[in-house]
């Protein structure tokens, strides 16, 4: 079977969002997504011929696409742990060091429509893709097409090469040893609004209000990690007791509410200095996760912003149908 460019890109465009979300499920880096989303289009591209229409073109680049991202997990050489590396500040001694310093954050401007409901929106969460890393490959491959995209057993199978009793098998180890994240809640804007207010302010008591007992502090690619209020406070003092001062600008990634951290010059611009995302659970923050600047990019942020009228932070949100600016 032969097709020409254009009737290609209108074959595949379609399923090429679900696809890079679901590159992004297996591999935990929006980076790594995008090569694995490339190598698939142009794997099909060449291997088109040999399509032959026994399966649908979703299944058939599902099948790609996941077997590009096995590849991937098997070879890749995953970003190696980062020392601390803010100037003035000494963190206190984290509860442990996290494995998955490879994590990136997804931008909601990036989830197709059926995706950004709340239900579907879990599984894209920090929390899920987090835990989605710890698994083999495999297995991670198998309860991602079976328990999150409903594939029938014998169509995982045919994409994996093997038996149904194979996929069986696998997804039962699966699902005994996935570690599964605490649900979260849709955003709270009064809670999100008073983070915001309490960071912006340095109000350390104000932002220790809104933390559950048992919330969850991370920042890769830093292997740093705190879990309690008492911990992620000691680390907030440590942060604004340098005497850094931040603008947040909102913006969505894996379906919870985040923000571009400007740090604040002394001539009012502000320099990127990392995005926040946020976990809630019920009307507290149970989880915060710290990301480095480099990723601001993929949000339609940008590295630097001029004193604004008022004090605000001139920007323009992202829309859906934007594209990010490749993490380069």
């Amino acid at each position: 079977m032969t097709i020409d460019g254009d009737a290609f890109r209108e074959l595949t465009e379609p399923h090429r969002a679900e696809l890079r979300v679901h590159c992004y499920r297996m591999l935990g880096s929006l980076q790594d997504a995008e090569d694995a989303l490339q190598d698939t289009m142009l794997a099909a591209w060449q291997g088109f011929d040999g399509y032959e229409g026994r399966a649908s073109v979703r299944t058939w680049l599902y099948r790609i696409a996941t077997n590009r991202c096995l590849n991937a997990r098997r070879s890749a050489a995953r970003r190696r742990a980062k020392e601390w590396d803010v100037p003035g500040v000494e963190p206190p001694e984290p509860t442990r060091l996290g494995e998955v310093v490879w994590l990136e954050p997804f931008p909601d401007a990036l989830l197709p429509g059926p995706e950004a409901s709340y239900e579907r929106t879990e599984s894209v969460s920090l929390a899920f893709v987090t835990a989605l890393q710890t698994l083999p490959p495999r297995q991670v491959a198998v309860l991602l097409l079976r328990d999150v995209l409903g594939f029938h057993a014998d169509e995982v199978a045919g994409m994996l090469g093997t038996s149904v009793d194979a996929i069986k098998s696998a997804l039962k180890r699966a699902r005994a040893t996935f570690p599964r994240p605490p649900e979260t809640a849709p955003a709270d804007d009064a809670i999100v609004a008073r983070f915001v207010r309490a960071w912006e302010a340095a109000d350390v008591r104000a932002l220790v209000e809104l933390l559950t007992d048992d919330v969850f502090m991370s920042m890769p690619p830093i292997p740093f990690e705190y879990e309690g209020r008492d911990l992620v406070a000691r680390f907030c003092e440590g942060i604004f007791a340098a005497g850094r001062r931040f603008r947040l600008v909102p913006t969505r990634a894996n379906g919870q509410p985040a923000f571009g951290a400007y740090l604040l010059l002394p001539n009012g611009a502000g320099r990127a200095a990392g995005l926040y995302v946020l976990g809630l659970r019920g009307d507290r923050i149970a989880a915060l996760s710290r990301f480095e600047s480099g990723v601001l990019g993929s949000f339609g942020l940008p590295p630097m912003s001029p004193a604004a009228p008022g004090g605000l932070l001139r920007h323009e949100r992202t829309t859906r149908d934007d594209e990010p600016r490749p993490l380069r």
